[in-house]
């Protein structure tokens, strides 16, 4: 009986040491970066504020006509945080902020046109396995399946007017709508169109959609996505240029690739035929950013140019992916490490009094020189920023990611 009560407490022991030793890469943290009081701080600034435009505290006082991809980034992470916790009152109120969007405010649904629109599906679908809400399902699942099918009407001479911003030039622009169609033809999404951030709005969306359903073919076609991006765009660092047109490795569009490998690396089986690429391109990219991250750490506006600022969504994301990346065991703890507890400390850092958090770059259009880049104005409380903060939050307290 005596022996049996020992080799119990030894093997609770164990375990507890094991979940110590997990955690303990980031143990040890200043007052002002623990992940439960950051991520309460920063959900509850996003619930006392209204729905932004496009994330930007500079754009406050402009119409809404949609709810914009960077309120999905905050919503979707405050979501998980908030369950993760167990904290009932901010998952409550988070699901209470999304009902009005089926009544009195459904005029804020994003059209199912565009990337950065259909990525609100992931929203729908979070909420819909949190609380089993059926008509949430069917929502998200439509932003899902739109992303694959072309509309009913689609055709060149019916696509909306482009700015050249928009793509680079009137060219790219004209290029890129003709290939809507190949590639949907082809099996890809016709909103294919090689900027970074789709790989987080793209593979977002089909994750959770799997997630929802279990059914392999929205997480096959999300990995078959990524990796016609990763042939076509990833750099021999492992880095990627803001677009081919923009030869220059922007912090935040780095970012949206670094967490959408990291996402789709989440769910992705073990025997899925493209994990084994998808999980040599993250390790690429993750070597490269570990010996560009600053002393302060850090990551600066263009990633391999040591002239410039210092910028928090970039490291917010680079750090998310990192902190995943230990936690998961697919980056040595030894390497690692200290990179995603420095930039977790420097991130909470440039968290006001409000729980804003500080020099984000405001939105970014394609450039053609450094100047361009480095001439970004430094936003507070732009939530462009507050999501990945509150996703590092989130994979700090995750017992299981």
């Amino acid at each position: 009986m005596k022996l049996s009560v020992v080799f119990l407490l030894v093997s609770v022991g164990l375990m507890t040491a094991c979940s110590s030793s997990t955690n303990s890469i980031l143990g040890n943290l200043p007052d002002n970066a623990q992940p439960q009081e950051v991520g309460i701080t920063l959900t509850k600034r996003f619930l006392e504020q209204p729905h932004s435009q496009y994330g930007s505290p500079l754009r406050i006082s402009e119409p809404r006509t949609q709810i914009t991809y960077p309120d999905v980034c905050v919503w979707l992470g405050g979501l998980w945080f908030a369950k993760e916790t167990g904290n009932k009152e901010l998952q409550n109120n988070l699901v209470k902020r999304f009902m009005p969007l089926l009544t009195t405010e459904s005029y804020l649904q994003p059209k199912q046109n565009h990337v950065d629109n259909n990525v609100f599906g992931a929203l729908a679908l979070e909420i819909s396995m949190e609380t089993g809400n059926q008509q949430l399902k069917q929502m998200g699942m439509k932003y899902a399946d739109s992303q694959w099918k072309l509309p009913l009407n689609w055709s060149l001479e019916n696509q909306p007017p482009v700015k050249s911003s928009t793509y680079g030039t009137l060219e790219d622009a004209d290029i890129c709508q003709k290939s809507q169609l190949e590639w949907s033809k082809k099996g890809y999404t016709w909103q294919t169109r090689f900027w970074l951030d789709d790989m987080y709005m793209i593979t977002t969306l089909q994750a959770q959609a799997y997630r929802s359903t279990q059914n392999p073919i929205y997480i096959d076609r999300a990995a078959r996505e990524m990796i016609l991006y990763l042939d076509s765009i990833q750099k021999p660092s492992g880095l990627f240029y803001h677009s081919p047109s923009s030869p220059f490795c922007w912090a935040r569009g780095n970012g949206w690739m670094a967490v959408g490998l990291t996402e789709i690396l989440r769910l992705l089986p073990e025997n899925n035929a493209h994990r084994s690429k998808i999980m040599a391109c993250y390790l690429k990219m993750m070597s490269t950013l570990k010996s560009t991250q600053t002393p302060n750490g850090m990551w600066r506006q263009l990633i391999d140019d040591s002239s410039m600022w210092e910028e928090t969504s970039g490291t917010a994301m680079f750090t998310y992916a990192m902190i995943v990346g230990v936690k998961k065991g697919w980056l040595p703890k030894s390497e690692y490490g200290n990179c995603a507890k420095n930039g977790w400390v420097a991130l909470c850092a440039q968290i006001d009094e409000n729980g804003d958090v500080k020099n984000v770059c405001e939105g970014t259009s394609l450039g053609d020189n450094t100047e361009h880049y480095r001439n970004r104005k430094a936003l507070t409380g732009d939530l462009h920023g507050q999501a990945p903060v509150l996703w590092c939050a989130y994979a700090l307290v995750a017992e299981k990611l």
